[in-house]
């Protein structure tokens, strides 16, 4: 027991005056120690053990404590007010590579392009928002079936990180009511983050992205809006592209549709495949009377698409988890 208090006071001496005190852990001297366990007394070994390692223990925590002072003696501190060239002295401890904007931002910034250049105005939707703009404004009654499909967070408050950007759709309507009065219309698009308590897997996230779009007039068709889409989606795939519709139900448009897209060549499509894109249809008469517009002088349309389908669609993803998964593997691959 002697001999391993002396090679503890030896050792920590050697890290003591070290400027290399990692290499002090590398001492012969641990070994020795070591297989002395097999020349001794089996009612020995147990002690000596816990012994040795005690001492390495002791040793190792010394080596942290000198390196953490050969650091501070030799880095100048940064003063993090100060413009960088004055803390230029400063070494370059991290190497770093320069940002990207994430897949769902570039593609997002894409489909919001394509609908301003065809003259709807751009709105984000909001991050938090309450049960009258999420659902009451949208005709869903209190306690309809329709609600549960939707999966939706709720705080304790009672607000709620909206499901769908259509929560921005009264708002909208609302803002607009004048311009229409006026002789104008209502063209406007909302776009941003949504959120439902989904169980996550390849084709479901709890956080996931939409764009909405609304539009009012006194002339307003449903031929007006297959027009609106077709377009979007030929100029988004970058080919001709032919569309079809079936029926669907969503509280806030009747009649309610979903509409068919032709599946594009570039992701292997022949004729006769078709892929589901969105909801739409016209905008029922009671989400434009809670918005103060008169139904019977105003019509309109209004649609809402997820942006990760049509990314994963664009690229051949296969798993939507990939966008929420932080991989830089994947990331990297949409960088240009």
């Amino acid at each position: 027991m002697q001999s391993i208090e002396d090679v503890q006071q030896r050792l920590l001496s050697e890290v003591a005056s070290s400027d290399n005190p990692r290499e002090v852990l590398k001492s012969p001297v641990f070994k020795e120690l070591y297989a002395k366990l097999g020349t001794l007394e089996p009612s020995e070994r147990g002690p000596y053990g816990k012994s040795v390692n005690a001492l390495k223990v002791t040793v190792e925590a010394a080596v942290n404590e000198r390196e953490d002072k050969l650091i501070d003696s030799t880095v100048e501190p940064i003063d993090i007010s100060a413009p960088w060239d004055v803390n230029s002295h400063a070494p370059k401890l991290l190497s770093t590579e320069q940002g990207t904007q994430h897949p769902l931002t570039k593609e997002l910034d894409v489909v919001v392009d394509i609908f301003t250049r065809m003259g709807f105005q751009a709105v984000e939707s909001r991050q938090i928002d309450d049960d009258f703009h999420m659902f009451g404004s949208l005709n869903f009654p209190e306690n309809h079936p329709a609600r549960d499909g939707y999966d939706t967070f709720r705080t304790e408050e009672g607000f709620i990180p909206p499901a769908h950007t259509s929560t921005m759709q009264h708002r909208i309507l609302k803002d607009g009511k004048a311009a229409l009065e006026a002789g104008g219309q209502i063209a406007a698009v909302s776009y941003g983050r949504v959120f439902r308590n989904e169980d996550v897997d390849a084709t479901h996230e709890h956080t996931f992205y939409q764009c909405e779009g609304v539009f009012v007039s006194k002339t307003a068709t449903l031929g007006d809006m297959l027009g609106t889409l077709r377009a979007f989606f030929e100029s988004y795939y970058g080919q001709s592209l032919q569309v079809k519709t079936q029926p669907g139900y969503f509280p806030f448009v009747e009649p309610g549709l979903e509409l068919l897209i032709e599946k594009p060549a570039q992701l292997g499509g022949k004729p006769g495949e078709w892929l589901e894109m969105l909801g739409c249809g016209m905008i029922h008469p009671n989400v434009l009377k809670a918005a103060g517009i008169d139904p019977e002088t105003y019509q309109g349309f209004a649609w809402g698409s997820g942006i990760e389908r049509l990314v994963m669609l664009k690229y051949g993803i296969e798993d939507l988890r990939h966008f929420e998964s932080g991989k830089l593997a994947f990331l990297r691959k949409f960088v240009s």
